[in-house]
């Protein structure tokens, strides 16, 4: 039986000056064709994952595709036998990724395309600093080898980590700085990240053309660098290559991929917590969560109560 679940994830870098007008109308589309995920929205463009039946998703995207600023949007797509989402949301934000760093335009400044088939030869040479600019907890389960993880908890954090890297700080006889090659789940991150690098005065700098999840859906396993999984936001939790769902299960308090072992400790409770970050809630935070965990538990059981039959 085919996988029914079509899940398509995009991003595009666009001055959209009218973007708070684009949210009604959007989301009534989705709601019609019974589309779950996320869509970012903001004054620089549209950031989204989202997920249903095949020819609904595609309808989506062929109205945003209608639209002359999203024309060209590309997508990254992957199937799944369960719904990645639960619900769906259009959010309006100030930036689709933040980094709290005002003048950067990935549209203008962002680092060099590089193609999933040439990214090994690149990364490769021991003279390119590799970053990996996503968060510790998603690098936990997954990254390429040798790359350098900064240990963000968010990704507005790594300016400030960039501006005091050791290695992006050296530079030769004639005073030129590294060679960069950064990669993230999809890229978007990555044009923020090579575009701040180029207003630093890097001139070369270059990012993975898309992210991850391109390299493991395009790249054989036997040629390729990538050691674990990938963190995907999403009921997937991880994927590894060729975008097969991996093995690990969430924690649907803090988000985050539990950790090996994670469910047989005593701070682990489904829905409420877990040792990454039972510390981080207070108790009340905790029932509120127990609640909610116990109204999806009854849902669930009403749509499917032979799932675990």
């Amino acid at each position: 039986m085919p996988a029914p679940y079509l899940t398509a994830a995009f991003y595009q870098f666009v001055a959209m000056h009218d973007f708070e007008v684009r949210k009604a109308p959007l989301l009534a589309l989705c709601e019609r064709l019974h589309i779950k995920g996320l869509i970012l929205l903001a004054q620089e463009g549209i950031n989204s994952t989202i997920a249903g039946a095949e020819d609904d998703v595609r309808a989506v995207l062929a109205y945003l595709r209608a639209d002359p600023l999203l024309a060209g949007l590309q997508h990254k797509e992957s199937w799944s036998m369960k719904p990645p989402f639960r619900r769906m949301k259009v959010r309006l934000k100030k930036e689709i990724v933040t980094m709290n760093v005002p003048g950067i335009s990935p549209t203008l400044m962002a680092g060099t395309y590089v193609k999933p088939s040439d990214w090994n030869a690149l990364i490769a040479d021991p003279d390119v600093v590799v970053v990996d600019t996503r968060n510790d907890y998603e690098v936990e389960i997954g990254s390429f080898a040798h790359a350098i993880n900064p240990q963000l908890k968010t990704f507005a954090e790594l300016p400030a980590w960039l501006d005091q890297a050791e290695r992006l700080s050296s530079q030769d006889a004639g005073g030129k700085k590294p060679r960069v090659a950064m990669f993230c789940t999809g890229g978007i991150r990555c044009e923020k990240s090579t575009a701040y690098l180029r207003a630093q005065g890097f001139d070369e700098v270059f990012h993975l053309e898309g992210g991850i999840l391109k390299y493991l859906e395009t790249v054989p396993p036997e040629q390729s660098l990538w050691q674990g999984e990938c963190f995907v936001f999403d009921e997937r939790v991880s994927v590894g290559h060729g975008l097969a769902p991996g093995p690990h299960a969430l924690c649907r308090a803090c988000r985050q991929p539990l950790e090996a072992g994670a469910t047989e400790s005593a701070l682990y409770e489904a829905g409420v917590s877990c040792p990454r970050c039972h510390a981080t809630s207070s108790e009340a935070q905790k029932n509120g969560a127990r609640e909610r965990q116990r109204q999806w538990e009854r849902a669930k059981a009403k749509q499917d109560p032979q799932e675990d039959a």
